[in-house]
């Protein structure tokens, strides 16, 4: 009887795990599918911007839509301070529920950003403060967090690369965790100004885990006015 008991409560907590899981999406693979560019404007400014659409699931199931754009100034040839904005919608429930309210925010943020070169690798550190006012469909929080990334890429041949990168977020208030991501990808040169990438990302929460696949388009543009070459 004993032992019919202790299986019971066994099964019991199996189910309810699952279901567990399953509401928050944690065993669903789900992808991230993301634009980033840098538009040079001076030999001291530039633009960045930013645009991704997350879903739950590879192909369905909206996650996230966010657009991040800041105002980049070289305080040296491997040193950048910026100043952004971000607008963000997002749904926390992995059930899709038709004509629910998502959660969106708008988010400030400084950051400073260092580079480097160690042999063939290359690192960039960076380091992000953020103000977040959110807003719920029941609720209006203003919270703070900092972010400190560590980024490494390495040239596979003159067109392939890999890269890497780990980044922790740390509340301003509790909890004091929020969340970290370790991040790995495959990259391709397609030109001097774009790049392609195919990565894969674990990210920790509190209780929580996901793995998400990555698809990467990377723009950069130069704006400054070129000299026009003298006749002789």
């Amino acid at each position: 009887m004993m032992k019919r008991s202790i299986l019971a409560v066994a099964c019991l907590f199996s189910i309810l795990y699952s279901a567990k899981s399953q509401e928050t999406g944690e065993d669903q693979l789900g992808a991230w599918y993301i634009y980033y560019g840098t538009h040079t404007v001076s030999d001291k400014l530039s633009v960045y911007t930013e645009l991704q659409c997350n879903l739950y699931e590879v192909t369905s199931n909206f996650e996230q839509f966010w657009f991040i754009s800041s105002l980049n100034y070289s305080l040296t040839e491997t040193a950048q301070a910026s100043f952004g904005y971000g607008y963000f919608n997002y749904d926390p429930s992995f059930e899709d529920i038709l004509e629910e309210r998502h959660t969106t925010e708008n988010r400030i943020f400084e950051q400073l950003s260092h580079s480097s070169e160690v042999g063939k690798f290359s690192f960039q550190n960076r380091y992000r403060l953020e103000q977040r006012f959110i807003n719920t469909p029941s609720e209006t929080l203003t919270q703070h967090r900092i972010r400190g990334r560590v980024q490494i890429s390495y040239p596979l041949s003159d067109d392939w690369f890999l890269s890497a990168f780990d980044e922790v977020f740390i509340n301003l208030q509790e909890p004091l965790f929020n969340q970290n991501r370790l991040y790995g990808a495959l990259g391709y040169n397609v030109c001097p100004n774009v790049k392609l990438q195919a990565g894969f990302m674990k990210i920790h929460q509190t209780g929580k885990n996901y793995d998400r696949l990555q698809l990467v388009l990377n723009i950069n543009t130069d704006l400054r006015k070129k000299e026009s070459p003298k006749n002789g």
